[in-house]
């Protein structure tokens, strides 16, 4: 069965996309936001069992970047998809988001929304994904130009065309 992990900045994608892959190959879809981020914002202090108990089971797809359980879900995962979509278009997508969030009050994960006043802040998705893409560009791109020496599937898709005509699927 298959276990994928789908890596990216925020705002790249992952989360439409794992939720189509997953819908595709009907098998659980697992968020690792939805798993991390506890009523007002805390960090839920089961989030790495809770990460190790939701990747233990035979078939998934897991979407998120998380150092605190990387290495876990890579190591479990035997197809890890990249979302390296250009810089423009991850922060294009991540404002669009984001203003959708805050005009509707689109409820987050444990009853969380996005705030105004929270935008100014380093760890809002706006300013996170701006920083943290040139870091995954690194990164991920070290990773995965070594290849895998545990024999996972690498896909880096590079746009949305790529990231839409992509299908668990097809061969490697």
């Amino acid at each position: 069965m298959p276990r994928i992990l789908v890596v990216g900045a925020s705002g790249s994608g992952k989360t439409t996309f794992a939720r189509r892959v997953a819908a595709t190959l009907g098998i659980p879809h697992v968020e690792l936001d939805a798993l991390h981020h506890g009523p007002g914002w805390t960090v839920r202090p089961t989030f790495v069992a809770d990460v190790d108990a939701a990747t233990a089971a035979p078939a998934w797809v897991v979407d998120g970047n998380y150092s605190a359980v990387r290495e876990l879900v890579w190591a479990r995962a035997d197809t890890i998809i990249w979302l390296d979509l250009p810089r423009w278009l991850v922060e294009w997508q991540v404002i669009r988001r984001t203003a959708g969030r805050l005009v509707l009050r689109r409820p987050l994960w444990n009853g969380n929304h996005e705030r105004w006043r929270t935008l100014h802040r380093a760890s809002h998705p706006i300013r996170w994904s701006w920083r943290k893409h040139g870091e995954y560009r690194t990164s991920y791109g070290d990773r995965f130009t070594a290849g895998d020496p545990d024999g996972r599937r690498l896909v880096r898709l590079r746009s949305r065309r790529e990231a839409k005509a992509w299908s668990p699927v097809q061969p490697a």
